[in-house]
């Protein structure tokens, strides 16, 4: 049972995503007392499919269906969907936050100092996954391997817990810097859903949040929100920033499968390797699918001959840099994609049917999109400032949803830094 203590801490973080683990890490490291308030467990990854379906999968928790029947899904737990994605690490676009007066460059260097961070070893590296890259370098693609937050040493060949949470602690995740923020002395507090901040005099004093069914408060000099690209958002709203949450990114995501004859054992890390084009805004790479997201992105599309073949399918991920547009609401969330978007998938779907033709596959088709990457929801430059507070005073937000640009791109190498910058900065003050 929680026991409300007031004045007891000097951060409240909410949250423990990549954003939110980080700096409540660092803050620890410098003597600060801190609150981390999750809305989901701390049960250890076993990389089960019910686990993961329980992470990310709830309606109007872990999973929001759009207006065009889209699904957009996020990871509530402990290490937010960082306990679920795919561990790859692409390096912050230095120069557009620059133009925002923020410089990762430290930040940057720490993470490539610290943190397991490398390409994949040949032996790690799938058959499938090894024949999609053969076959987009003979079409004189750059198809190269791609850095990944992964512990070469723990990982396994023949693998795909990943997207399921890593059980062997090879993959990184924000569970890491949770651990050690707990060692430091953090409490960290699960199935707390923090509901607003608690203001006096235009000055973030608490929050409110509901723990087992029960309305609870808990008070810090800062308060940081780092509860996700709609998380945050919703926070945002409730506690009166009204400009929160309008015209937001998701990085929508398809697969484009085709059959071929052999037939390759279960199991392959996904996105090892892969093509990244920033001018047209769109990211490719292998994507070995577990046999549930295989055959449910198969029967959606109507393919249904095609359930019995998840070890003879290759398949790619396309993920596109979508238009900032839709809405995000207290217990809702509606975004579609406009003509432009759709023709940025449609050529990045284009390229990668030319790859699995080359390849040799047949029978080719394409999944409806789905999203994992919610932000730009509360944007620097609207909604934070440069140091990521907000016009209210003690009120930071350190996740996605400060990303002030359309985006593209997996974040956790970003929130990761922008945490570090936050981390000083609070130090400092």
């Amino acid at each position: 049972m929680y026991k409300n203590t007031h004045s007891t801490y000097d951060t409240i973080v909410v949250g423990s995503g990549p954003g939110g683990a980080t700096v409540a890490n660092e803050l620890a490291l410098k003597g600060q007392r801190i609150l981390i308030l999750e809305w989901g467990d701390n049960e250890p990854l076993k990389g089960s499919f019910i686990q993961m379906a329980k992470m990310a999968a709830i309606p109007g928790k872990g999973a929001f269906v759009n207006s065009d029947l889209s699904l957009l899904i996020r990871g509530i737990t402990a290490g937010g969907s960082s306990a679920i994605n795919y561990a790859t690490a692409m390096k912050p676009p230095v120069e557009m936050f620059q133009r925002y007066g923020i410089d990762l460059t430290a930040e940057i260097a720490d993470v490539e100092s610290t943190l397991p961070l490398s390409i994949l070893p040949d032996e790690l590296i799938g058959p499938m996954a090894q024949r999609i890259a053969s076959a987009a370098q003979q079409l004189g693609l750059d198809w190269n391997k791609l850095d990944k937050f992964i512990d070469i040493n723990k990982c396994r060949s023949a693998c795909h817990l990943c997207s399921y949470g890593c059980p062997y602690d090879a993959k990184w995740n924000a569970r890491m810097f949770l651990d050690t923020a707990v060692q430091q002395g953090s409490m960290l507090l699960t199935h707390a859903k923090v509901l607003k901040v608690i203001t006096k005099e235009h000055r973030a004093i608490g929050v409110q949040f509901k723990h087992h069914g029960k309305i609870e408060s808990a008070f810090a000099s800062n308060i940081i929100l780092a509860a996700g690209g709609i998380g945050s958002a919703q926070i945002l709203q409730a506690s009166g920033v009204h400009n929160a949450g309008q015209h937001f990114f998701m990085d929508p995501v398809i697969a484009v499968m085709g059959k071929v004859p052999e037939s390759y054992p279960d199991g392959e890390l996904p996105m090892a390797a892969g093509l990244h084009l920033p001018q047209e805004g769109l990211m490719l790479s292998d994507l070995s699918l577990p046999k549930p997201f295989f055959h449910l992105f198969t029967a959606q599309v109507g393919k249904f001959q095609h359930l019995l073949s998840p070890n003879n399918t290759l398949s790619i991920m396309v993920k596109a840099k979508d238009e900032l547009s839709g809405n995000i609401g207290a217990k809702w969330v509606n975004k579609t994609l406009s003509s432009d978007d759709k023709k940025r998938l449609n050529t990045g779907a284009d390229i990668a049917e030319n790859i699995l033709h080359q390849a040799g596959a047949t029978s080719l088709y394409r999944t409806h999109h789905f999203a994992a990457h919610q932000g730009g929801s509360a944007k620097i430059g609207e909604v934070v400032d440069a140091n990521l507070q907000s016009d209210i005073q003690g009120l930071y937000v350190c996740d996605a949803s400060v990303i002030p640009e359309a985006w593209g791109l997996p974040p956790t190498y970003t929130l990761i830094c922008l945490a570090k910058r936050l981390a000083k900065y609070l130090d400092r003050k």
